[in-house]
């Protein structure tokens, strides 16, 4: 053993290492895409203080002062109107299906009631099931009704401004009262987890079965690519209804997350998801040369999607074109769907907007894989 260390030797090791990673380009591709991914999202996309919230109007009132109070909230930047209805129930319509994250409801005779020194109430539903994407905005409506009419209040009616707030403003949480942090998290996780161990384990299976040299006995057999595609999702879809039974007992019972909706309806849906995140990892291992590929091409596209769906961060709170992309990831409907019909009773009205993008998501990677796999054949 020659224990003195030869800069020949070091070089020719660093040389060999050097052509290694040249041929191995997509292990290589990894190394410098996911560390540009992080930077790009957490540096861009992420922002836990979200802005431009969707908020629906009912007014009953036409005076200055309402008036006065609407621009406010528009100035504050955190509420962005984008419909005004006419009644509770298209309010309550649009709250359930995610459509809009606030409600401003201006009662009739508020501008009357307010000069006449009966403090009116201003009343603002919001969609609390995530306590992280409304507690600024809530904060802020306290300042706007503390100093929002201040300027609008002079002459007689300066005596308003020496007392409390001239009007009340009365915030009622939906879905999650008490602003519990794990009534998101919890039922997020379902989704995180499937999303990790389905695409992870089907694209391992085939390239194990690659690695392993009994590909080419799965090959001489007279199966199909859709064959061998089902028949390699089914079993990880019962381990899948098998995680999902565990956490929603777990779920329930240790944190008390609710359940207002239909567990059918879950089931159903979970399906759906599934079969798009084992599609995914299908077509995975059509790419990876081995299992360590497989599980960098995983954690590739599972680092987005736990970042861009709304999981950890407010997704209102993400640039457009973060949401975009974040509206393409299947993890971010099904965390809609989950929290929909776990915490605010959701049917399948309400979850059809979420579920189609699925369904759409499923059939294109499904279709892709099938021609990689194709490919493979060849």
């Amino acid at each position: 053993m020659n224990a003195a260390f030869s800069w020949s030797r070091f070089l020719a090791v660093l040389l060999k290492e050097f052509i290694q990673m040249r041929r191995d380009r997509l292990t290589f591709a990894m190394m410098v895409g996911i560390p540009l991914i992080q930077l790009v999202l957490f540096g861009f996309a992420i922002n836990t203080d979200p802005k431009h919230l969707p908020t629906a109007l009912i007014i009953a009132d036409h005076s200055e002062f309402s008036r006065s109070v609407l621009a406010a909230l528009s100035n504050s930047g955190y509420f962005q109107v984008v419909a005004v209805v006419g009644s509770e129930t298209e309010a309550e319509r649009l709250l359930a299906e995610g459509d809009v994250q606030f409600v401003v409801n201006i009662p009739e005779n508020f501008g009357r009631r307010l000069v006449r020194g009966e403090r009116p109430a201003l009343l603002v539903e919001a969609d609390a099931t995530d306590p992280a994407a409304t507690n600024n905005a809530i904060a802020a409506l306290v300042t706007v009704g503390q100093t929002v009419l201040t300027r609008d209040l002079a002459g007689v009616l300066s005596r308003l401004q020496s007392g409390p707030p001239p009007f009340e403003v009365r915030i009622h949480r939906r879905y999650n009262p008490e602003g519990i942090t794990q009534y998101n998290i919890v039922p997020g996780l379902m989704g995180v987890i499937l999303t990790m161990t389905m695409i992870m384990m089907t694209a391992l299976a085939m390239t194990r079965e690659r690695e392993r040299g009994t590909m080419e006995a799965l090959l001489a057999t007279p199966v199909n690519p859709l064959e061998v595609m089902i028949g390699k999702i089914v079993p990880y879809i019962l381990v899948g209804y098998i995680q999902i039974t565990l956490i929603l007992v777990v779920s329930h019972i240790a944190f008390e997350v609710p359940v207002q909706g239909s567990v059918v309806l879950l089931l159903a849906c979970a399906l759906v998801f599934m079969l798009a995140n084992l599609s995914v990892g299908m077509l995975f291992s059509t790419i990876a040369k081995n299992q360590m590929q497989a599980m960098q091409m995983t954690f590739f596209f599972f680092l987005p999607s736990i970042l861009l769906s709304g999981f950890m961060f407010p997704f209102r709170g993400m640039p457009y074109w973060a949401q975009h992309l974040g509206e393409i990831l299947p993890l971010t409907h099904f965390l809609r769907i989950v929290r929909g019909i776990l915490l605010k009773g959701n049917g399948p009205g309400e979850v059809l907007p979420n579920l189609w993008p699925l369904v759409a998501f499923m059939l294109a990677v499904i279709l892709l894989g099938l021609k990689r796999y194709r490919r493979t054949l060849d």
